[in-house]
């Protein structure tokens, strides 16, 4: 690993490391490290991600088996290391919110927005917030997904990119796993591995105080709050850093969004808004950006 470190701090990475390896998870070991030139020697965990082996279908139970299993050991055995990480609090739930504005509509669609859109998207950012701190807490991956899952070689998925890791809502990388911004699943399918995931969850004692339609609310909102961040992130990465690749991925991520905010009538206001907004200006700065 090369992380300049002007750019980039090497503990996070480190740390979130071995507090994973010790929850019993597959993840590269640190060998060698040189903090003053920004380099880690680690152990390689191969070149195939979910994402590749996911182009056939029928290993899809199988793999998110392995996944969910591994995500069970980190919300289990992870509540001690999860208390010495900072907090996915509303402040911080807030912030990631604001890049929707900022970077996908003011940007990318070239929309103005209003007072009275500012303070619709406040509203709608304290109902997910809400929602994400009434779940119970515990060590988040941050971006538990199909590109950062790995063909391990000695069984489970191995797992990078874990240096953001916070304390959050229990379905965070449930979101990234099942509502991937990168491979999407029927929903009937999506709503079985969940429930698959929550029976394997209890058994291990975790207790979620939520029946079944409370605990798909949690997982559906916690959803609508990542893809609104995600529209934002992935034009910001056009925008700021020249990255256009992601762009092709806005529309699954906006599909998403759509279909939660319809599915609630306390998101109905929500919905209205974007539906219009898209309907008029998506294809048009999709078509100008990517042409």
């Amino acid at each position: 690993m090369d992380a300049p470190p002007e750019r980039e701090n090497l503990t996070p990475f480190i740390v979130a490391a071995r507090a994973l390896r010790d929850m019993g998870v597959i993840v590269p070991e640190v060998l060698e490290v040189d903090h003053d030139r920004g380099f880690l020697l680690l152990t390689d965990l191969g070149s195939t991600h979910y994402l590749a082996a996911l182009a056939d279908r029928s290993k899809g139970p199988a793999l998110y088996r392995e996944a969910t299993e591994s995500l069970i050991k980190i919300q289990v055995r992870g509540q001690q290391a999860a208390a010495s990480l900072a907090s996915y609090d509303a402040r911080e739930l807030d912030r990631e919110l604001q890049l929707l504005p900022e970077w996908f509509v003011a940007r990318h669609l070239q929309a103005e927005l209003s007072a009275a859109d500012r303070a619709l998207i406040a509203r709608h950012s304290l109902k997910l917030s809400d929602a994400a701190l009434e779940q119970p807490q515990v060590y988040v991956h941050r971006d538990y997904h199909s590109r950062n899952l790995m063909l391990a070689a000695d069984g489970g998925p191995g797992i990078l990119d874990f240096q953001d890791a916070i304390r959050g809502a229990l379905t965070y990388d449930l979101v990234s796993l099942f509502k991937d911004c990168y491979i999407e699943w029927p929903r009937a399918q999506v709503l079985e591995w969940i429930m698959d995931y929550r029976r394997r969850l209890e058994r291990q004692g975790l207790l979620l105080k939520a029946d079944q339609a409370e605990f798909v609310r949690w997982f559906d909102w916690m959803g609508l709050q990542r893809h609104l961040k995600v529209l934002g992130i992935f034009s910001r990465l056009w925008y700021r850093d020249g990255k256009i690749a992601y762009l092709n991925d806005l529309p699954l991520v906006l599909r998403y969004v759509l279909d939660t905010t319809a599915a609630y009538s306390e998101l109905s206001e929500l919905h209205v808004w974007l539906t219009d907004l898209v309907s008029e200006r998506f294809a048009g700065a999709q078509a100008r950006v990517l042409a």
